[in-house]
């Protein structure tokens, strides 16, 4: 049953892998990231139950929090750098119309 499991685990792992490449949008590229990051944790969850090592459980979390952390900053990264090409977009138009451009 673990086996078939882990077997599942991979399979979604892929098609996030997949996502994450293919994704038309950076947004969907972050989340396919976080979907493989939680499936990972999901597996190193299964290989501890399966070898019977509590202490991979402690590793899963740590790598649960890391991924989530990176998510976030990820994330940020990409709002901040939209907001700024925004404010140039703005300041750009803004310098046309007053026709005080570089002429």
């Amino acid at each position: 049953m673990l086996l078939v499991a882990a077997i599942a685990i991979l399979v979604t792992m892929a098609l996030a892998l997949t996502r994450a490449l293919m994704g038309p949008t950076v947004y969907d590229r972050v989340l396919a990231v976080n979907m493989f990051g939680t499936k990972t944790v999901l597996l190193i969850a299964i290989m501890a139950f399966a070898m019977g090592r509590t202490d991979f459980l402690d590793l899963a979390l740590a790598y649960a929090l890391i991924n989530f952390i990176g998510v976030l900053a990820v994330l940020w990264f990409v709002q901040e750098s939209q907001l700024r090409e925004q404010r140039r977009a703005e300041a750009a138009a803004e310098r046309s119309a007053t026709g005080s451009g570089d002429e």
